[in-house]
């Protein structure tokens, strides 16, 4: 069986109870107290694990689901990838039926089965009270290797899901609180990484504290009540979310967005949306998205689905709660066969990030043309991680996600310029600094710092992108797919779009290399360098409409240039930037301004 359903696996579920009688607050209280219970899983796993990508970087995502597979609490995460995670618990539900006991915790990662893509392990364990199950707690973590054909667990080169890693399902790592030493074994064997299980107990032991306090939640409040307020925070999430699309200006808006090209170099990946706003009732419809089947980059159904409510969620009230209401209120199409919802057993490891992203970018560009005030793309254009995959001076294998360098794609908003180094779209996402990255793998890092005149221009200028030099200490091979050069962070309501991505490698051989698309397993000498220059965000608004004032400052701050402020602002600067004279010549400037509106119309 190469998958089930997820078009079915992602339907409505049913309520837990007939509507009851739980007040507010109490409701209220306990949801708190569930959020709480997501920071504590997540940050036990940012504590105990034992690789750079969990213990540094922090990609990790908790989550509560009630008995029916229904999402009920989230906490810090990446908000998409927290969003695409209940499908695999969905379907452990469905398939082990009544076989699921207390102090068991099982494993999922196969995107066939509700995942995103292999490299995301959710480890979750169930709650029983009252002699029924109640909820579960759920923890996801990007793993460093899948025991696929490539070192990284992603071979943007594969035809097919099988050559990318090994798929479990739903498979139980602890039976009534046994741990199932074959299973770990046989998983750990299929893993080149020496502290892949150390990741995955750490996982478990998040999983098993979730339940722990989930436990005492519904011990204190009794499991009716528990279940109640489950459900009414979910109605109320379904509420709001309504209250909010009513008041949204009726019609269907369509946009398109593209993918520079896959990881093989098929060009101009197209995404096509139409968003249809009527009353209080969402359609989003991805009809007219690519089918070419020669192409390698696909996003899995769930994944599409967490990138849809992770853009919407952004455009509503941030203090409705992220769970199932969502989902319920929002009617998606997405044909089967497009690059958003492949056919098994299509590879998906590079599609996950690109088309995956490209669907908040299509979905904010279509909603941007009725509410532009509200319209930011929760997206970044990294292609894959970068993966470099060596032996260090002792003999170990080593792979590194570069973790530490992604900087980049911050997009402005209404009344906000773009800043600091992580999109909104990473979320809790951690930039590792040199300190804790040198000692583990045998690199340096020579420089880290903004790029200037690469934020987007706009009234609310895109954040800045970036610029990375690592060397590597030892021999290692290089392998990515890059993208975002021809289709970089877009602009919103008139802004301009931010700078494209560029990678090179083996700088300082003589003989660099601009990787086009792919980069398969490029040798490395030791000495050679990587050069990383990530992209800025997109600005939001006419860049001849931002004050002179903030110009300037931008300039101070190496933001951006003087022939910067000049093309891109209509902002004419007089004085010297060297002894900080610098000043805005107010006539100059209007009279610029005046002249480019005119030359643009």
């Amino acid at each position: 069986m190469s998958g089930v359903d997820v078009v079915a696996l992602a339907g409505s579920r049913p309520r837990l109870a007939p509507r009851g009688t739980v007040d507010p607050i109490t409701a209220g209280v306990i949801r708190s107290g569930m959020e709480t219970v997501c920071f504590e899983m997540a940050t036990y796993v940012s504590r105990t694990a034992t690789t750079p990508i969990l213990n540094q970087s922090n990609e990790r995502n908790a989550t509560i689901l009630d008995r029916n597979g229904r999402l009920v609490a989230l906490s810090v995460g990446i908000p998409q990838f927290m969003l695409t995670s209940t499908l695999p618990v969905r379907f452990a539900l469905e398939f082990f039926g009544d076989d699921i006991h207390e102090g068991d915790v099982f494993v999922g990662n196969d995107p066939y089965h509700g995942g995103g893509h292999l490299p995301d392990y959710n480890v979750f364990a169930p709650v029983f009270a009252d002699g029924r199950l109640i909820c579960l707690a759920s923890i996801q973590c990007h793993h460093g290797d899948t025991g696929g054909s490539s070192p990284g667990g992603y071979n943007v080169s594969a035809t097919e899901i099988w050559a990318e890693g090994v798929r479990w399902p739903g498979v139980r790592l602890v039976d009534r609180g046994v741990e199932r030493k074959d299973v770990l074994y046989a998983m750990a064997a299929n893993n080149r990484i020496p502290g892949f299980v150390g990741d995955l107990r750490s996982q478990i032991g998040a999983a098993q504290l979730g339940a722990l306090r989930l436990s005492d939640i519904v011990q204190r409040y009794g499991a009716d009540v528990v279940e109640q307020a489950m459900d009414f925070t979910v109605d109320y999430a379904a509420q709001r979310f309504r209250a909010e699309v009513a008041d949204w200006p009726d019609g269907t808006y369509e946009a398109d967005a593209y993918v520079d090209h896959d990881p093989l170099g098929n060009k101009d990946v197209h995404l096509h949306c139409a968003v249809t706003v009527k009353g209080d009732e969402l359609v989003v419809d991805f009809n007219g998205t690519d089918t070419r089947d020669e192409i390698q980059a696909w996003s899995t159904y769930g994944n599409t689905r967490g990138y849809v409510i992770a853009q919407l969620a952004s455009m509503v009230d941030a203090a409705i709660p992220k769970n199932e209401g969502f989902f319920d209120n929002v009617r998606l199409i997405v044909p089967e066969g497009c690059v958003l919802n492949p056919r098994p057993p299509k590879a998906v490891s590079a599609g996950s990030h690109h088309p995956g992203t490209e669907v908040g970018e299509v979905v904010a560009l279509a909603l941007a043309q009725a509410m532009p005030d509200k319209s930011v793309p929760q997206i970044y254009k990294l292609g894959v991680p970068i993966i470099v995959s060596g032996v260090d001076k002792d003999g170990q294998r080593f792979i590194d996600h570069g973790g530490e360098v992604y900087a980049g794609w911050i997009m402005a908003a209404k009344g906000q310029d773009g800043w600091g180094s992580k999109n909104a779209a990473f979320g809790n996402l951690y930039k590792a600094p040199a300190e804790l990255h040198e000692p583990t793998f045998p690199h340096l890092l020579w420089d880290r710092d903004y790029q200037i005149d690469t934020g987007g221009p706009g009234k609310w200028r895109g954040g800045c992108g970036s610029h990375y030099v690592k060397e590597t200490l030892v021999p290692a091979r290089v392998h990515t797919y890059v993208m975002g050069a021809k289709y970089p962070m877009p602009g919103i309501a008139g802004g301009h779009p931010g700078s494209p991505n560029r990678l090179t490698l083996r700088v300082g051989s003589g003989e660099e290399q601009v990787v086009d698309f792919t980069a398969e397993w490029v040798e490395h000498e030791a000495g050679e360098r990587i050069v990383y220059e990530f992209g800025g965000g997109g600005g939001w608004g006419d860049p001849l409409d931002r004050e002179p004032q903030a110009v300037l400052d931008d300039v101070l701050d190496e933001y951006v240039s003087l022939a910067g402020a000049r093309r891109d602002y209509g902002v004419v600067l007089i004085g010297s930037l060297d002894d900080l004279t610098l000043a805005v010549d107010e006539s100059a400037t209007q009279q610029l301004r005046t002249e480019m509106r005119n030359s643009a119309e």
